[in-house]
């Protein structure tokens, strides 16, 4: 099976002036934007416990499809693909932290799609985590926390497309695939979560393994981008761990 390569990825810092940290992160024609939020609080089961806590929203713009979508949100409640996919979100960094070094302090990330080509949940992954280390690096700055960050996240799209093993896959892709799966890992070569789908039939573990490894490849594209983006804005990575 021949690999395919990483669509091209741009990622702007800074783009807003209110977040402690924001990210503009585009890889191929997928675009969000990504916002980091600390609050001074925790959620309630944390009070009184020394930990922080990570969360995240998940929300796609109306026209970042051909046509417009309802707004989420406007019934109410967030659709079950939302939800699904903030939760995704929020447990890939929470693994990036060490929350018992950021006591009584939230970090929320805001993830808003603008323009979707497919891998919008794997984007917001990659993404948050720019924002969430710009927002513990000023944090650290302050003398508010410590050193929370555990490990360099990011995530990827892989699967199998008329018998090439593609990475990275967009809408025409992903509808096209036989089988693919969205992985989450660390720089270190760590899983933080797989999630997965066979569309034509039953998966082999072989395949399944194959999938992981070239997922875990292409992400070593995605990390270098992730530190290129913060040195580029003068954040000390040896600091953060990275």
């Amino acid at each position: 099976m021949t690999l395919s390569s990483l669509r091209p990825i741009q990622i702007d810092t800074g783009v807003q002036r209110f977040p402690e940290g924001s990210v503009r992160y585009a890889c191929g024609e997928t675009r969000l934007l990504i916002a980091a939020s600390v609050e001074s609080k925790v959620p309630k089961f944390l009070e009184d416990s020394g930990k922080g806590w990570v969360s995240a929203e998940y929300a796609m713009h109306p026209r970042c499809t051909p046509e417009r979508n309802r707004r989420d949100g406007r019934s109410g409640k967030v659709d079950g693909r939302s939800t699904e996919i903030q939760r995704l979100i929020a447990r890939a960094l929470r693994a990036a932290v060490h929350l018992d070094r950021m006591p009584g302090l939230s970090i929320q990330l805001d993830c808003d799609v603008l323009d979707a080509d497919g891998g919008t949940r794997t984007a917001a992954i990659s993404g948050g985590f720019i924002a969430l280390a710009l927002a513990i690096e000023g944090l650290q700055r302050s003398g508010r926390c410590g050193a929370p960050l555990a490990a360099q996240v990011a995530a990827i799209s892989v699967g199998e497309v008329e018998g090439e093993l593609v990475v990275d896959l967009d809408y025409d892709a992903d509808s096209r695939a036989a089988f693919d799966l969205n992985v989450v890992g660390t720089a270190d070569g760590r899983l933080i979560e797989v999630q997965g789908t066979a569309e034509a039939g039953p998966l082999s573990r072989a395949r399944f393994d194959a999938l992981v490894d070239a997922a875990q490849s292409a992400l070593e594209g995605v990390f270098a981008a992730q530190r290129a983006a913060l040195s580029a804005c003068n954040v000390d990575l040896e600091r953060l761990g990275l």
